[in-house]
């Protein structure tokens, strides 16, 4: 998968949680990763929950929730994605649309999660 598909699903997903409304303008790709995590946005944000020790998934930054949520999908419905893909994307992602700190946040997240998903 491209970056540039992740990149317009966070961007889908961000404005997703931020106005609680619907995705659009996606196509291919990127499309199927937005609405598949819209899809299981319960099941995802129950995972992260219990793996996160300190921040609840709605106190995250909107950012970082929505780079957690679509790593974490990918790494449990997009099983042909290596688990190393996933996890250095979401960190570039944190990265580039957050703060330096958030790459660490998430990957220290992916780490925990990785181990029980793959």
């Amino acid at each position: 998968m491209t970056s540039d598909a992740r990149e317009r699903a966070l961007q889908a997903l961000y404005e997703f949680d931020l106005r609680d409304g619907e995705i659009r303008g996606l196509s291919g790709r990127a499309e199927r990763l937005a609405s598949g995590v819209i899809e299981h946005i319960e099941e995802l944000d129950g995972t992260l929950d219990g793996v996160s020790k300190r921040w609840r998934v709605a106190r995250m930054a909107p950012i970082d929730r929505a780079v957690l949520r679509l790593a974490l999908f990918e790494l449990r419905y997009e099983p042909d994605t290596p688990t190393s893909v996933v996890v250095a994307e979401a960190v570039r992602l944190a990265k580039k649309y957050s703060t330096e700190r958030s790459g660490a946040f998430v990957n220290g997240i992916l780490g925990r999660i990785s181990q029980s998903e793959r």
